[in-house]
């Protein structure tokens, strides 16, 4: 049997395989239809588009009738002065919030999992969950209630205790920990929730059998509650990865609110093609960003699970 009637075996086995899925999970099936059509409307057909990051493009010419101008758009990117510097930043917020995030968030939940009150459990979620459903515009207020020189907590703080407010809008090295810690504060919520989870869901027996023993708090949490989280935690951390080169638009632009003086710390990727489309009115530019980002993104999400896979091949993504 020839390679290309093994690959087409091979394609019918997997169809009839889904057909089968979908068959015996049909009510499944239907409750993931709505967000199959997104996914298929959103991401799957705007990737025609990309073939825009390849093109000298103009509205009169549409997408078909532009010039091929090949690597031309993203030389615009590479020879940037600014690139080095976007990029470090991009990669640095980003991996402060894989690593800083991480630690928090199970912190939390670990400590969420000693209340045992369920109105204060609700309570604690409640709260917790409330900075993720808000927009960031109304975060970059409430943070601007506390750095705003004039207005801001912050400086009425300082204006009481004899000393000269502190614009903090002139002082780019103090804004890479408002940024992180704002993101982590945002985020906070849903995380939390994913590894309580988790927590809930162990055994007691395990708990009982530990006390049993004698087993302190400490013990209990790295033997006992800290190797149930690893699976879910090595699933968000190759998750993570394969959009470490993507920061939150929301964050970096509305929250430092686009200060100039602000660039060196708080510019990254995404607000940088932002500006360069305003200013420019190049869609091939920013398209050929958002392709060399996805594209890296791929690469680090296929290494990333290559190499949990190699160490705990059960908790991989795939």
């Amino acid at each position: 049997m020839s390679r290309i009637a093994v690959k087409k075996d091979k394609i019918k086995k997997g169809y009839k395989l889904l057909g089968k899925i979908v068959k015996n999970n049909y009510q499944l099936a239907l409750m993931s239809l709505p967000l199959i059509i997104y996914l298929f409307i959103f991401r799957y057909l705007p990737m025609v588009g990309t073939v825009v990051a390849f093109k000298d493009y103009r509205y009169d010419r549409g997408i078909l009738g532009s010039d091929w101008i090949g690597f031309k758009n993203f030389e615009f990117f590479f020879k940037s002065a600014d690139a080095v510097r976007i990029t470090f930043n991009t990669l640095s917020y980003n991996i402060a919030f894989i690593v800083l995030g991480t630690i928090i968030n199970v912190a939390i939940a670990l400590l969420l999992n000693e209340v045992y009150n369920k109105y204060a459990i609700k309570l604690y979620q409640t709260v917790m969950f409330i900075p993720h459903f808000m927009s960031w515009v109304v975060v970059a207020f409430i943070v601007y209630a506390f750095v705003s020189p004039a207005y801001g907590m912050m400086g009425q703080i300082q204006t009481m205790m004899g000393k000269e407010s502190v614009n903090l809008f002139t002082k780019p090295e103090l804004w890479r920990g408002i940024l992180i810690g704002t993101g982590i504060w945002k985020w906070m919520g849903f995380s939390v929730l994913i590894n309580y989870a988790v927590l809930i869901s162990i055994d007691p027996s395990y708990y009982e059998a530990a006390k049993i023993d004698g087993a302190s708090k400490f013990r209990i949490v790295r033997n006992i509650s800290i190797p149930f989280l690893i699976p879910v935690i090595l699933i968000q951390f190759i998750l993570a990865v394969g959009r470490i080169f993507y920061a939150d638009f929301g964050l970096f632009y509305q929250v430092p609110q686009n200060a100039p003086m602000l660039y060196k710390t708080t510019d990254v990727i995404d607000t940088y093609v932002f500006r360069a489309l305003m200013e420019y009115g190049d869609i091939g530019i920013s398209s050929a960003v958002g392709l060399f980002q996805s594209f890296v993104g791929m690469l680090l999400v296929i290494a990333a699970n290559r190499t949990v896979k190699s160490i705990r091949e059960e908790d991989a993504l795939f």
